[in-house]
């Protein structure tokens, strides 16, 4: 079956006095160089960035996530991935993937901790349909059973296979334990024992109370503002405004004032398993709000650390993973604490060679030119509205395997302990710090180069705080990082008297042992 042209409207009927209307509305609010922002009746915000070339990319972006699933519908965000872009009530399956093949380009949806993104890439003249789909999509879902259940068998499959990986499901683990597996804790893969009740009433109650449109940001670049509007307008109006109700399972929170804005350096991807495995790397500019910013609600969620390992003595090697709670996005030191990232780099052991690649970066230079049992050690920095997790983890051939140069976790610990006391106890010289930086200016730079990154970077950052900040305010903030404050930020987050308590995860062979002690003894945080 082909869609019919009338199929691609039937979301929703223009009125005669659509296009006047529409003119009415985008009197947008000039913002940084080429983006233009308009926020419709209902409160749905739509932003556009005038960029040159031969595609146009737009997405729609949702203040929602697996941080806000509860015990009773915990999954779902997972689920609503996988869902999407199935039968609607307007087109049959056959119809939704005929018209997505037409476009020539690639669509996609990805859920997050919180945020959940329909996205498109595709030629310009792609622009209205692709926007009908996601509004098909997300208004009109059929979420019929043979489809739910093919996706039961899918959910379950993809969970053995992130299992199995453990450089994908270890962060998982790691953000359950830190927050004591609830609000940011909460895993973004649903649970094998929620998997068979996941149900159509579910996902459609879910998406009921999370798909309101003053949480909603509709983004594009490639195409004329005005032309966006209209059709945001014409497929999204019919969604009213109404607040979503304080409860006991997620109280409403006020965002703080913001003082910062995000910005994203992965690339989208277009599944949850991609997801598990995106960069941790964010960039945080100075900004000054609207008044008109929207009240978000925000799950609460408590950052508790503690310790967890679990035993597989048929694993390849050991891996070990400490963390301590970072800052937000809405706190000046994420610039300072961004950086640390990058000084501290490393990567794989096989991956040294080569200009730009981080071969000069601490744990590079301190741990894998020295020790070859270690097959992996990075840093990384997972950041959220109001948290964020810091810290280093290892890979490394386990004593238990009888391999010459073997090690357990409790003798490799002490050496990434070691470099955060580095950080603590000792200044950065201004050149390392000057390579970090660059660094991390130019890892931004490159990404926002990707149409795809680009405007998802837009649509995140009004979603936030209702505004872009230009690519040079950022690399400004990032200059003016001294090797005082990188001192200053790492007392604040894991000296001796942060009262930050850490995270270790540990898989493998062998325990950790008395993994406290090895904290005391470098004056790292607060066991």
């Amino acid at each position: 079956m082909r869609p019919s042209s009338s199929s691609l409207a039937r979301t929703r009927i223009a009125r005669p006095n659509h296009v006047a209307r529409c003119r009415r509305l985008s009197q947008a609010v000039p913002h940084a160089d080429s983006v233009q922002i308009t926020t419709l009746p209902n409160k749905i915000r739509v932003a556009t960035e005038s960029t040159p070339g031969h595609f146009s990319s737009v997405g729609l972006y949702l203040d929602a996530g697996s941080r806000y699933e509860t015990p009773s519908t915990s999954g779902v965000s997972h689920f609503l991935d996988r869902m999407a872009f199935k039968s609607t009530s307007t087109r049959s399956e056959e119809e939704m993937v005929t018209a997505v093949h037409s476009m020539g380009g690639q669509i996609m949806c990805n859920s997050s901790r919180e945020s959940i993104m329909y996205q498109s890439s595709h030629f310009h003249q792609a622009t209205p349909l692709a926007l009908s789909l996601m509004a098909d999509t997300v208004l009109n879902p059929a979420f019929l059973p043979e489809e739910l259940g093919l996706q039961h068998d899918a959910a379950q499959y993809e969970n053995r296979e992130i299992a199995a990986k453990p450089e994908m499901i270890l962060p998982e683990i790691l953000h359950g334990v830190a927050y004591n597996h609830a609000g940011l804790g909460n895993s973004m893969l649903c649970p094998d024992e929620r998997i068979p009740l996941i149900t159509q009433g579910l996902l459609k109650n879910t998406m009921r109370d999370w798909y309101r449109p003053e949480r909603m940001v509709i983004a594009g670049a490639g195409m004329r503002h005005e032309a966006l509007v209209e059709l945001v307008d014409k497929h999204f109006s019919s969604l009213q405004a109404s607040p979503l109700p304080p409860s006991a399972s997620q109280p409403s929170l006020t965002r703080p004032t913001p003082s910062v804005s995000q910005n994203l350096l992965s690339p989208a991807q277009p599944s949850v398993a991609k997801s598990l495995t995106r960069a941790a790397s964010y960039l945080f500019p100075t900004s000054v709000p609207a008044a008109s910013d929207p009240v978000s609600t925000l799950a609460s969620s408590a950052y508790t650390g503690g310790h967890q390992f679990i035993h597989d003595p048929s694993a390849e090697f050991n891996h070990l993973y400490i963390a301590f709670e970072g800052v937000g996005i809405h706190d000046e030191d994420v610039y300072a604490l961004a950086t640390m990232q990058l000084l501290l780099g490393g990567g794989g052991s096989f991956s040294a060679g080569g200009p730009g690649k981080g071969m000069y970066s601490r744990l590079y230079t301190h741990i894998l030119n020295h020790f070859p049992q270690v097959d992996h050690c990075a840093s990384f920095h997972h950041i959220y509205t109001d948290s964020s997790l810091f810290g280093l983890f290892a890979s490394f051939v386990p004593a238990s395997s009888g391999l010459r140069g073997g090690n357990t976790p409790s003798q490799i610990l002490p050496h990434l302990v070691h470099q955060l006391s580095l950080l603590l106890y000792t200044t950065v010289p201004k050149s390392e710090l000057s390579r970090a930086k660059n660094q991390l200016k130019s890892s931004l730079m490159m990404a926002l180069e990707s149409r795809a990154v680009e405007v998802e970077d837009l649509g995140r950052q009004i979603l936030v705080h209702n505004r872009k900040v230009p690519v040079l305010e950022m690399t400004d903030k990032i200059d003016k990082v001294t090797p005082e404050d990188l001192r200053r930020v790492a007392t604040r987050i894991f000296g001796p008297q942060s009262g930050n308590k850490p995270t270790v995860v540990c898989m493998g062979h062998e325990e950790t042992g008395d993994w406290e002690s090895t904290f005391r003894k470098y004056s790292v945080g607060t066991p």
